[in-house]
């Protein structure tokens, strides 16, 4: 088993604003072996200790976002330019809003490199015990 247990990262990310001028929100960027299919990001949505949003994505639906437009309903994934930037949109719905992120290209790409370093592709089912995880649900 791979001794990487957790990949974080964190990318200041850009709020697309119609009209005006992007604005930087810092995100952190998780990925834990606990739940190998899963990315989570946690945006700071104000000053310091106002409060974090954090979303879950599947990390698969990140990776391929970075060459071709995926994802359907509440969250999207594409390759854009910004200007000469090479950037991931993602936009994101929700009952309460809607929002519309420029993630730096690279900075995404190393760190989904990172998470394939802790399990590659193929080998998710490998890291998870399905005995225990189902034993833990039939408890409930």
């Amino acid at each position: 088993m791979n001794p990487i247990a957790t990949v974080t990262a964190e990318i200041e990310l850009h709020l697309v604003v119609p009209g005006g001028p992007s604005l930087p929100v810092l995100a952190n960027l998780r990925y834990d072996v606990i739940d190998p299919w899963a990315v989570r990001v946690a945006f700071q949505t104000g000053g310091e200790g106002d409060g974090i949003v954090e979303w879950m994505f599947a990390r698969q639906l990140l990776t391929d976002g970075i060459a071709a437009a995926v994802g359907e309903g509440d969250v999207r994934v594409w390759p854009a330019l910004h200007g000469t930037d090479r950037v991931v949109n993602l936009a994101m719905a929700s009952p309460s809003g809607s929002a519309l992120f420029e993630i730096d290209r690279d900075a995404l790409v190393e760190f989904l490199q990172q998470t394939y370093v802790a399990v590659p592709t193929g080998a998710e089912a490998e890291v998870v015990d399905i005995d225990a995880e189902l034993a833990l649900l039939l408890s409930l």
